[in-house]
Order: C-alpha cells, then structure tokens, then sequence
C-alpha cells in the first residue's frame, strides 16, 4: 500500500493540506505539516501488525530514496521529511506487514529484524553490524549521539561536541554509513582499520577518502553541536556537517553524505547544516551554489553559525565574588565578579567575566582572563537573564564551562577560603637593573638587556635582528630614569604613606581616587632633573624634524612568560608642537600607577615600589588601513602536526585588543592543513567594518604576514627554550603602502 504526497514549496505544500482528499490510499495520512525548520510530518494510523517506510524522489515516477521509518502501535504513528528545503519532489509512504518484512537496504537482512536492532542495524543503510563499542549504524536521541561523542576544538568554537562519521562505497548505489565513537578512534583510518576491517593501510585509506574528487570512494567527516547557535525561529542549537578543511568535497558527495545522516538521526528535527569550513571549501560551494539551491542540503555559512550563537566559554573555571553589573566608569576589586554591558579599553583584575558582547582570544579582555586563570565569557542579555539579574549585588559561585555557565548565591565564607588559595604566599620583587643608564638604540639592546628596559623594547630590539624591514626603528629609556625622577620628587615616600594607609587598603574607591590624584601630581608638579631634560631633549633631536613619535609602556612585569600584563598601561603620541618630549615621558611613568595596574599587583602581591617603568619610543604610524593581532600556533588544533597561526584584523586604527562598541574584527586561522605545504585559511568571523564578501588582508597578504610569524616564532623560541606548547603573541599595522609593521612581540600566555 501507498500514499503520495506532492510537495514542490511551502505554497503547494499548504495548498494540499487543505484538500485532504489529494493524499489517496487505503493508508490514509491523517495530518501534514511543517515546522518552520522545514521538517514535514506525515501522521498516519498504523495497526502494531505493520511498519511503514517514507521515500522521497525527484520524480513521480520512481520509488524514490527510503528517509525515515516507523512501526506502527495500533495509532498515529509519524514519519519526518528532514530535508524538506526548496528542492522540487515527491514522497510516498509504503506499508508493509510485519509478516512479510522487506528488505528495504539490500543487504540481506529484513527491515523488521533491523528495526528491532536500531543502532548496530539501519534498514536503510545497508552497512555491515560492527561492535556497538566502536560505533553505530543509527543515531535515534540526543543521548546516543552524546554516547559516541568526544570533545574538540574547531575554529571558533572550543572544546564543542563531535561525532566522527565515514560513509564507504560513495560513488556507488549501496553507500555504507557508520557513526564512529569518537572517544575511542581519533582518527577515521583507525577506526576504518580496526573496527570495519576495510583498509590496512593508511595511504590507500587517505588516496580513496580525501583531496580528491575523481577517484573518491569514501567521504570521511564529523557532526559537529553547536548548543549556543539560535536559529531565525528561535531555535537553539545545531549540528553541521562538516569535512577536513583543505578537503574539497564536491556536490555530488555532499548531497548523499547529507541525506543519508540526516535519514539516520531522526531526532534533527531540521537543526542540520552542512557547513563549509574553509576557503577551499567555501569556493568549491560558490562554484557549485547552483546545485546547492537546487537540492536538499541546508548550508550555514560560518559567520552566520558563529555569529548568531548567545554563549561563548572563552575562558573556562571556577570563580568566587561578589556580582556586579558594570554599565560605565565604576571602581571594582578582584573579588568582583563583573558583567560587562560593553567591552571596555581597561579593566582592573576581577574574579569572573561575563560579557554581553562577544570577544575574540585575543581581546585584551581575555588575555587577561588567560594570564590570570579568570573564568571569562560571553552571554547574550547577561545582565537580563533570570538566573544571573537576582544575584547582582550577591556573593555569588561561577563556573565558565565550555557550553553554558553556572551561577549559584555563595557565603562569605565561600569567597573568604578562594581567595586566601589563589594568591601567592609570598611578596615578589621584579628584577630592576639600574647600572643601566643610558637611552640606548634598538640596534644596542638585546633580550638580556630587559631587567634594565623592560621586556616590551628588549623584544623589538631582538625583532629588530630578525626582521628590520618589518620592525621599527626606535630607542629605549632605561628604568633608570623613571627611578630618578621618582626619588628627585619624593614620590617614592608618598606613594609608601598612600599605600599603607587604612582607608586606601580597605576601599577600592579611595584607592581609585587617590591613585588618580597621585598620578595627577606626577604629570603636573613632577620635575626632571636638569640632566634628564638634557638627554631626552637630544633623544628628540635624533628622530627626523616633524616625527610624531610613539612613546610606549615597557616595564619590569609585563610582556614576560606567564604574565603578559595586556592592557595595563598607556601608549602615547608626542607631537612635534607639544613641544619638550618630558611632558609624555610624565605620562607614561604616571601610567604605572593606574587603578587598574595596581590592583593587578596587588593581587599578585607584586612590590609596587621596585615595579619600574621604561620607555620605547619610535616613530608613529600614521597611515594604516589596517592593524591586528596574531598568535604564531594554532590555538584550536595545537600540536606540530597542524602547525599554523591564529589572527584578528580590523579595518583602520579601530584596535582589535579594544575594539569600539558594535566592532567584529576579521578573525583567522592559517595552517597547514594539507598533507604538504598546503595552507588553508579557515574565516571564523568576517570584519562588519568593511563590505560584505570582502576580505581586510588579502591572501598574499595573509601568506607574506605568516612568514614573518614562522621567523617570530622560530627566534623567540629558541631564546626563551620554549617548549611544545610555546607561542608568541605579536601585534601589527599594515600601512597604505601594502607595507607590514610588526610593533610588538611577547610570548603568548595559555
């Protein structure tokens, strides 16, 4: 027996739901309908004598494809058409009894014995049984799914879920699908070897399964859940299909590979997408959008996977402090657990993070939370959620984990016990050279020179050495000078007396205030000795008439392994008619006593009176049409295997680490993905400050700046005997003129 639905878009489809007598048959459909997911459910009355099978062809005349299956129960019984999307077809539903049991699949097994076994058998996929231990033929629930599940990292989106999948004989009329326990094979080879027995040997797999679309037997990709992602319709989370990224898969191997997983996980419910990952793919996609459009298979587009997600666990663990809703400029502590309405420029040691915008890795923000062990994410209308809008004002516990937050009321006690744990037992002194005492040139200073200078010019100065085309020329101010100045205004026994008062210990707003004064009084009573005013007069003269120079914070506890110090203090520009370079150099020592470098001390019980600042000052850059920031691995598949960077850009002087309310920079990973030297870039977000489509750093662009970060890497490693897992964090410009400047170097911190 059989019913014909006829569906060619929304509009005919509800034309027929309106004339019932158009589905004809003595299995009678007794309701039809769409979700606004695209899903279509045919409810039919099934006696429990009998099973029925939907298909669905392009033609009215075939038999079509089996998509979905039920045994009947004496009732309604449903079958779901997942891939209802805009491609014109036809569905049939087929009864059969149980007596008479089929052989829907062509393997030699009946239906029904196959749906009384669903998981190690599918009676439309006609792959073998294999061991439920190594994977399965059919995926029914969410919990199954989450039984062959492993966690990983994928381009903007770390630590997520991830089943692996193969499907053999593709290129013929019996494909053979198995989902893989990912927690057992980490690779499809393994898997393909040991669990299925169908290759032994490693090259023969890879020349059959991927980088090739000609003689491609096998596809081999994952099901990837995205919880936080939420649909037009409100919807919230979704699974992509998604392949190797430097693996161009085509069309005709994408349809089917769609179709046949979305017929095996009936619990979809149209929440699938195939999602094409990478430029290769994304090209490959564009050529071919013609037969996307034309078929069944839903897309997602990575900006829009990534960019209507509502969660984002950038920093994951554990927090205790007191909640509060920061809305503009107010005094918090590290014992604050602060929700962020906007990304702010500064931000003072906190205990916990929770943003209403998103950020990237890279934001000063989370380099900060990374340094620090903070507990940082994003979470759409934070400050209005009902579980979170309670407790502001509350002692509260936060735990940040990779697909939601938690959050419960905590005691005093609770905060009291986390605290005492997190900081250290000890007082440190960072290390303070003052037997140097003269500015030097980058040209003159190296790596061991940075207890004398600060680490952020001893680092430019050994760029220097690599790659002077890219790195500016400039001069570096010793510690040595700032420790003058301090001791000539006896700023030193008035910072000792403000410290260690009561009042300035016990409340952070009278330590906001009085640092603020404090600083006020460096820049505008604090004299140079006449000396002093001498050499910086000279160090002014040596730079071209007319340079706007650029006048940068390089102290003794900042830019270090395992305290990069992002965001702590001030950068200048002394223009020529500001007349005598010691008004900026003013500023930038004044910029060590900021609330929020002093809390950052504080907290790491840091001595405040033997932190020293330099200063590095070289020419500014005035015509960029673009600046970004970059780590040299990449940060969501580590290891030497994938080696590779990760990259944020944005248009102008709009600053990646601060970005301007509403700003989503052009985020990146380049890697070699191929076997070989083939480097692919993976978009994870595309800049909204330029035109949509188009790209701030043009593929040779994006190559040439690579380059420079294998040099980066490669010396920076080996000066600081870094290991595996080392990386440097680096900053740049890139000039009208196409030009890459490369402006600051520091080790990442992880």
């Amino acid at each position: 027996m059989f019913s014909k639905v006829i569906f060619r878009n929304l509009i005919t489809l509800l034309f027929f739901l309106n004339i019932p007598n158009s589905v004809r048959s003595q299995t009678k459909a007794l309701e039809i309908s769409r979700s606004g997911e695209g899903v279509i459910e045919v409810s039919i009355h099934l006696n429990d004598d009998s099973y029925a099978i939907l298909y669905r062809d392009d033609l009215l005349t075939g038999s079509g494809r089996p998509i979905s299956f039920t045994s009947g129960k004496n009732g309604i019984s449903i079958l779901k058409d997942q891939l209802a999307n805009s491609k014109n077809g036809f569905l049939r539903v087929k009864t059969f009894k149980k007596s008479t049991s089929q052989d829907s699949d062509r393997d030699g097994i009946s239906d029904l014995i196959e749906m009384n076994s669903l998981g190690l058998m599918n009676p439309i996929n006609p792959a073998p049984s294999i061991n439920s231990s190594h994977g399965k033929l059919y995926v029914s629930n969410k919990e199954a799914f989450d039984g062959l599940s492993h966690r990983d990292n994928f381009p903007g989106s770390k630590d997520i879920l991830e089943v692996k999948f193969v499907i053999y004989d593709i290129h013929t009329n019996s494909p053979k699908l198995y989902f893989i326990n990912s927690k057992r094979f980490e690779y499809h080879f393994t898997f393909s070897r040991d669990a299925v027995g169908r290759y032994s040997d490693n090259s023969d797999f890879n020349n059959h399964t991927y980088f090739t679309n000609s003689r491609r037997k096998n596809v081999a990709g994952s099901i990837v859940y995205h919880p936080n992602y939420v649909s037009g319709n409100e919807e919230q989370g979704i699974y992509t299909i998604e392949f190797w990224p430097s693996d161009p898969v085509a069309f005709n191997f994408i349809e089917p590979t769609f179709e046949m997983i979305v017929s095996s996980m009936p619990f979809l419910n149209g929440r699938v997408a195939y999602h094409p990952s990478s430029e290769t793919q994304r090209t490959l996609y564009s050529d071919e959008i013609e037969n996307f459009k034309n078929s069944h298979v839903k897309i997602i587009e990575t900006n829009k996977l990534l960019g209507d997600i509502v969660y984002n666990g950038l920093n994951t663990g554990e927090s205790f402090g007191r909640l509060k809703l920061i809305s503009g400029a107010q005094s918090i502590s590290s014992r604050d657990i602060v929700i962020l309405e906007n990304l702010p420029n500064d931000l003072s040691h906190v205990a916990g993070i929770i943003t209403e915008q998103n950020q990237t890795p890279l934001s000063h923000i989370n380099l900060k939370a990374k340094q620090n062990g903070t507990p940082n994410a994003f979470l759409k209308n934070a400050s209005s959620n009902p579980r979170i809008a309670s407790l502001i004002g509350q002692n509260v516990y936060l735990k940040i984990g990779p697909d939601q937050l938690e959050i419960r009321r905590a005691s005093q006690t609770e905060l009291d016990e986390f605290f005492e744990k997190a900081r250290p037992e000890k007082t440190s002194f960072p290390k303070r050279n003052l037997e140097y005492k003269e500015i030097r040139n980058l040209s003159n200073l190296s790596y061991p020179m940075s207890n004398g200078y600060g680490s952020k010019s001893a680092n430019l100065a050994e760029l220097r050495t690599i790659i002077p085309s890219v790195s500016p020329e400039g001069l570096a101010i010793p510690f040595y000078y700032y420790h003058e100045f301090m001791t000539h205004n006896g700023f030193y026994s008035e910072v000792e007396q403000m410290i260690n008062s009561d009042s300035f210990k016990s409340f952070p707003s009278v330590r906001d205030r009085r640092l603020k004064e404090f600083r006020k009084r460096i820049k505008n009573t604090g004299i140079l000795p006449g000396w002093m005013l001498d050499e910086l007069r000279l160090m002014q003269e040596s730079f071209a008439e007319g340079t706007p120079l650029r006048a940068r914070s390089s102290t003794n506890n900042e830019d270090l392994e395992g305290f990069n110090g992002a965001g702590l203090y001030e950068s200048y520009t002394h223009y020529p008619d500001e007349g005598h370079f010691a008004k900026t150099a003013k500023q930038i020592w004044a910029g060590l006593w900021t609330y929020r470098a002093f809390e950052e001390r504080d907290f790491w019980k840091i001595d405040h009176l033997t932190a020293s600042m330099g200063i590095l000052v070289h020419p500014s850059f005035q015509d960029e049409s673009a600046n970004g920031v970059g780590v040299t691995k990449n940060i969501y598949i580590p290891g030497p295997g994938w080696s590779g960077h990760y990259v944020n850009v944005q248009k102008g002087e709009n600053l990646v680490t601060n970005p301007e309310p509403g700003s989503v920079a052009e985020e990146y990973i380049i890697a070699n993905l191929g076997f070989g030297s083939n480097y692919e870039i993976q978009y994870i977000r595309s800049s909204n400050q330029i035109d949509s489509g188009q790209r701030i750093l043009t593929r040779r662009e994006a190559l040439k700046l690579k380059d420079y970060m294998d040099i980066i890497h490669s010396h920076f490693k080996n000066l600081y005997r870094g290991n595996s897992n080392f990386a440097m964090e680096i900053e740049f410009k890139l000039l009208e003129n196409g030009k890459f400047i490369i402006k600051q170097a520091r080790p990442w911190v992880e």
